[in-house]
């Protein structure tokens, strides 16, 4: 019966955080205030906050109680290399968006996609369009180009996964570094199209190229992000001088 109750309050506070009605930042009612609401033990309601901490919803400062976390924004490391199914491996499997392929051809490289990936007009390349869906809602635009000399094979259900994965578990490629650039730009058609973007008019877009070693490009990304659901960020360390 304890644990029915712990799930339940689990449930009511996880709803209340994803519908605002507890703001990021914002502290908890405490312990014993929900335990009256429930009316039920203390240790009961500590059962389901420790979910709560658990699964991204709180963090509990010792002093200050529980406070409220961001749910609606996945934080984008802008340094570092990791793939989008690394990204999101540390959510809650109940939070872990889908990922759906909508475009997976060989195609003749234009002379920008040519100069992107020092590659000439004789080599094929993969393109690959995807959306990111989280709680139901498409918030992210991924537009892949993959170098078919690197990439002889590549399938739908590989893209659903995790094509980094695919490259150095199964291909043996040695990513070496990417370059990126973010910037904000109006919404497109497009965009309109494959995303849900209830009205917005502006979007977060990081263009990026991967390497192997040697410098060699492999590919190059275009990924367009709905500017509620994300937090880019960075770690800096100041030298001496």
């Amino acid at each position: 019966m304890r644990m029915n109750i712990s799930q339940t309050i689990y449930q009511d506070i996880a709803s209340q955080i994803k519908e605002g009605q507890w703001s990021p930042g914002e502290r908890l009612a405490t312990e014993h205030d929900l335990s009256a609401t429930y009316a039920t033990s203390r240790s009961t309601v500590h059962k389901a906050l420790d979910r709560l901490s658990q699964d991204g919803y709180i963090q509990k400062v010792q002093g200050k109680g529980s406070i409220v976390l961001d749910v609606h924004r996945l934080d984008v490391p802008m340094s570092g290399l990791v793939s989008f199914k690394e990204l999101v491996s540390s959510l809650p499997p109940s939070q872990r968006p889908v990922t759906r392929v909508h475009e997976l051809t060989l195609i003749e490289p234009p002379a920008w996609l040519m100069e992107k990936l020092a590659c000439g007009a004789e080599e094929l390349v993969w393109k690959l369009v995807r959306t990111r869906t989280f709680d139901n809602e498409a918030v992210i635009l991924d537009t892949d180009f993959i170098r078919q000399s690197f990439v002889p094979t590549l399938t739908k259900s590989i893209a659903e996964d995790s094509v980094f994965a695919y490259f150095e578990q199964q291909l043996g490629l040695s990513i070496a570094f990417s370059q990126r650039e973010m910037v904000a730009e109006e919404t497109t058609a497009e965009d309109e199209s494959f995303l849900d973007m209830h009205g917005a008019s502006h979007l977060v877009v990081v263009r990026s190229t991967v390497y192997v070693k040697d410098a060699v490009p492999l590919q190059y990304t275009e990924s367009r992000h709905r500017l509620d659901r994300f937090r880019f960020v960075d770690f800096a360390r100041r030298t001496n001088g």
